[in-house]
């Protein structure tokens, strides 16, 4: 049985603050992680910033190289992504973190996709891979603090094929202070994803950095 150790976990967007956060936390775990951006030389850049054995590559080469794929983009270039790599990302694991939001004078609100939510627009896209919504409203803040060595939050992770959530959910928890929780089928990540507009009002009225915890679980 393949094991989170023995894969190579890629980040597309990774120069982002979620995705540099999601990058360096993998590795701290002992995992091998590939750090992409539509620019290789500022994906190399980045990693070699980072430390912790992270390499740097081009979005594509790292669709084709990683075993499985987190998307951390902005919501604005997420299909175009994604319709460019669905061929290297058949028959993958794909998580879906990212949040549409819009921002006006009021602060952050969530925009619907079409679809319903990003993960479902993913899914869509990605007829041939397994597409698992996770990490939306986890502060890129604390996962790239190094002295925040440990995040105090769940990650509800969101999907309809039960291996891909479990493993999901057991990278979630690679994170010290991260619990991995089921959340529910693709079809509920709506919700999740619109929460981190009210996460993002919670931490500018108290200077925080908010997360989720689940009680009785």
């Amino acid at each position: 049985m393949t094991t989170l150790q023995d894969m190579t976990i890629g980040v597309l967007g990774g120069t982002g603050p979620q995705g540099r956060g999601l990058a360096v936390r993998f590795a701290r775990a002992g995992l091998r992680v590939l750090l992409g951006s539509r620019d290789p030389d500022r994906a190399v850049e980045a990693a070699t910033g980072l430390g912790h054995g992270i390499r740097g590559a081009g979005n594509a080469e790292v669709a084709t190289s990683a075993d499985l794929v987190v998307v951390a983009v902005p919501y604005a270039g997420h299909s175009d992504l994604l319709d460019d790599l669905r061929e290297p990302l058949a028959d993958k694991i794909v998580v879906d973190c990212v949040n549409p939001l819009g921002f006006d004078k009021q602060g952050a609100y969530a925009i619907r996709p079409e679809a319903g939510s990003a993960a479902e627009e993913a899914a869509a896209i990605l007829v041939d891979s397994t597409v698992v919504g996770a990490f939306h409203n986890v502060s890129a803040v604390l996962l790239e603090d190094p002295e925040a060595g440990s995040v105090d939050t769940d990650v509800l992770v969101l999907g309809d094929v039960r291996e891909a959530t479990d493993l999901v959910a057991e990278l979630a928890e690679t994170i010290p202070g991260v619990r991995g929780i089921y959340g529910g089928r693709l079809r509920n990540a709506f919700q999740v994803e619109a929460l981190t507009a009210n996460l993002i009002s919670i931490n500018r009225r108290y200077r925080a950095h908010a997360g989720v915890r689940m009680t009785d679980v």
